[in-house]
C-alpha cells in the first residue's frame, strides 16, 4: 500500500475532498472524508466527453484505481503506469501488460529511452522493461521514488526523498548509484535537455540542476511544491506546482500568468509554442509561445500525467476519486483542433 510518505496524487485529492467537505452543511473541520460509512450511494460513471471538449475520453480496459503518469515511444507504443498495473497503447486500444497490486502498489512515472528500454519508478522501487518483460531493478535505496528521465539508455536519473532530504539515483547503463542532490527537499519531477543539463523539481518550490559533474541550488521565487518540469531547450524550461507555472529561460526562473488557482501536476509540450498543463478537477491549460489558456477537458477527475508524440496526438491520464477512494483511471486524448480552448 501507500506508505506515510508523501505522494503526489493523494495530496492533491486530500486537499479537494477537504474543501468538498467543509462545503457540506454538517461536516466540521475536524472530520475527515471516509469510504467506510455504511449506506453511501455509489458514485456514478460520468457521461463521456462532451463533444463540445477537442479531447476524448479513452476506455482502459481495466478497473485501475488510478493513472499518475504517461509516456511512450510513438503514437502507437504508449505506456501509462499508477496503483501496480502498467499499461500499453498499441495506437488501437489499450491492455494491461503488468499489473502486482500487491507487490508494486505505487507506480508513479515512467520513461523510457525506447520500446524496449523503459523505467517505472514508485514506492521504493524501479521496474525495467527490456521488450519482453518487466523487472526489479536494484535500486541501492529503500525511498520513495517520484520522477525518471534521461537522456540515453546508459544516462537515467530517478528523483524522490524522504523527510529532510532529496534521493537523486543515476543509472549508467549497469547499475543504480545515489547522487548527491544538494537538497533536504523531496524532489518529485525530473527533466533534462542532455546528459549535462538536467533539472529536478520538488517540496518548498525546490529547483536543482546538474551540470554533467553536481546538482546545485537554484533561486525558485516559490515555496509551492512543484511536481513536474520540461522543456524544448536549455533557455525554455516550465515547471509546475501548486497554482504555480514557472519558466526558465536560460538565466533566471520567473513565474507566468496562467489563470489557474488549483494544483498543476504534469507539464508537457512538443515545442515552445505548444505546451500543456494538467492537474485537479480536470483542469488543462496551453499555452501557445504568448499565454495560456484553459482548455475544455471534458472532465472533472482528477489530471496527473500528460504526455505526447506530437502536436496533435496527446494523451492525459489520471483517476476518478470519491470517498477518499481512487476509484478508476482516466485517460483523455488529443487530437488537434481547439474546440474548447
Amino acid at each position: 500500500m501507500f506508505n506515510s510518505k508523501i505522494n503526489k496524487a493523494l495530496v492533491v485529492l486530500a486537499v479537494v475532498l477537504l474543501m468538498m467537505c467543509l462545503a457540506v452543511s454538517g461536516c466540521s473541520s475536524g472530520s475527515a472524508p471516509t469510504s467506510t460509512a455504511t449506506n453511501t450511494p455509489s458514485p456514478s460513471i460520468p457521461s463521456a466527453t462532451p463533444s463540445s471538449s477537442p479531447w476524448s475520453a479513452m476506455t482502459s480496459g481495466t478497473t485501475l484505481p488510478g493513472l499518475i503518469s504517461v509516456w511512450g515511444g510513438s503514437s502507437s507504443d504508449v505506456f501509462a503506469v499508477g496503483d501496480g498495473t502498467i499499461l500499453h497503447y498499441d495506437g488501437s486500444a489499450w491492455s494491461t501488460v503488468y499489473s502486482n497490486t500487491t507487490l508494486f502498489p505505487g507506480l508513479i512515472d515512467v520513461w523510457g529511452s525506447s520500446s524496449s528500454d523503459v523505467f517505472a519508478v514508485g514506492d521504493d522501487i524501479i521496474l525495467h522493461y527490456d521488450g519482453s518483460t518487466w523487472n526489479v531493478m536494484n535500486t541501492g535505496t529503500s525511498d520513495d521514488l517520484y520522477g525518471v528521465w534521461g537522456s540515453s539508455s546508459t544516462d537515467v536519473f530517478a528523483v524522490g526523498g524522504y523527510i529532510g532530504y532529496g534521493t537523486i539515483l543515476h543509472y549508467d547503463g549497469s547499475a543504480w548509484s545515489v547522487m548527491n542532490s544538494g537538497t533536504a527537499d523531496t524532489l518529485r519531477g525530473v527533466w533534462g535537455s542532455s546528459s549535462t543539463d538536467v533539472f529536478a523539481v520538488g517540496d518548498e518550490g525546490a529547483i536543482q540542476h546538474y551540470n554533467g559533474s553536481a546538482w546545485s541550488t537554484m533561486t525558485s521565487g516559490t515555496t509551492n511544491m512543484l511536481f513536474s518540469v520540461w522543456g524544448s531547450s536549455p533557455s525554455d524550461v516550465f515547471a509546475v506546482g501548486y497554482g504555480t507555472i514557472l519558466h526558465y529561460n536560460g538565466s533566471s526562473w520567473s513565474a507566468m500568468d496562467n489563470g489557474a488557482s488549483d494544483g498543476l501536476e504534469s507539464v508537457w509540450g512538443s515545442s515552445s509554442s505548444d505546451v500543456f498543463a494538467v492537474g485537479v478537477d480536470g483542469i488543462i491549460l496551453h499555452y501557445d509561445g504568448s499565454a495560456w489558456s484553459v482548455m475544455n477537458s471534458g472532465t472533472s477527475d482528477e489530471l496527473y500525467g500528460v504526455w505526447g508524440s506530437s502536436s496533435t496526438d496527446v494523451f492525459a491520464v489520471g483517476a476518478y476519486g470519491y470517498m477518499g477512494q481512487l476509484l478508476y483511471g482516466t485517460i483523455l486524448h488529443y487530437k488537434g483542433g481547439d474546440g474548447g480552448h
